[in-house]
């Protein structure tokens, strides 16, 4: 499957993972308590623990039940009250930037995954942009306000903003409506298959990032045109001839080929 660069008229990224940069140091946290429970090491516990952290805007249970599925009730009792403790003070802190999304200054964001803002300077004055996210719709208006690049976006989509959130295309369809443009002329950049999902459902093609938290397996296997090592390799995609022609992800430059021209 290729990217059709001749479709894309208007951008639309997902936050958290792909322009917001993961807690890392949490996710470290986290990995070191599962590290030491049977059948989860390593890598594993490492995922796991970036996915614990990606979902702690719902409620804890929901991640001991994530937990709890893995069978080892007995030997996760322990983790489950430290990982707990962890998780419950980042809900925390989200819930407060919720109650006041506009205090700027008491929030304690996370950095802008490394090159998005650069790569969002230079693409708004090519593409309407907008942002869709599970998260609160203030908190990630007051996040891009944070990194100054509240401009660059035409609209924001927060886990309120539309009946129902991603999976489902709602989102992408608010931002396409705002934009001004057909959902299948957006191109929909996120780390999770969650977003590549909303965007197939949605007509939209999709671009997978590695700087999140989804894998690339899983990520072409929800409909990924194209796999980005990180989100602000996007730039050298959208090639500045207007979006003409196509990016295939399998394809290589023939250097013999190019050295012969």
């Amino acid at each position: 499957m290729s990217l059709d660069l001749s479709r894309v008229d208007a951008l639309v990224f997902d936050v958290d993972g792909t322009l917001s940069d993961t807690d890392d140091h949490l996710v470290a946290q986290i990995a070191a308590v599962l590290d030491a429970v049977p059948l989860i090491s390593g890598r594993r516990a490492t995922e796991l623990a970036r996915r614990l952290v990606m979902g702690a805007e719902t409620p804890v249970n929901t991640a001991y039940g994530a937990l709890d599925r893995l069978g080892l009730d007995d030997e996760l009792s322990a983790a489950k009250r430290v990982i707990g403790g962890l998780l419950g003070r980042v809900r925390g802190q989200r819930d407060r930037s919720e109650l006041h999304p506009v205090d700027a200054a008491d929030e304690d964001f996370h950095d802008m995954v490394p090159g998005v803002a650069e790569m969002l300077h230079q693409l708004c004055d090519r593409y309407p942009i907008s942002a869709i996210s599970t998260g609160e719709e203030g908190r990630i208006r007051a996040f891009l306000e944070h990194h100054g690049v509240q401009d660059c976006f035409t609209a924001v989509a927060g886990a309120q903003t539309t009946p129902q959130m991603k999976p489902f295309p709602d989102p992408l369809y608010f931002a396409a409506e705002a934009m001004g443009v057909e959902p299948e002329r957006c191109l929909v950049i996120g780390d999770t298959t969650v977003d590549m999902q909303a965007a197939r459902a949605g007509g939209a093609q999709a671009v997978g990032v590695l700087c999140g938290f989804g894998t690339e397996d899983e990520l072409r296997r929800e409909g990924a045109c194209l796999i980005l090592a990180t989100t602000s390799d996007i730039v050298g995609v959208l090639s500045p001839d207007g979006g003409r022609g196509s990016a295939d992800p399998a394809a290589q430059p023939d250097e013999d080929a190019a050295a012969g021209a």
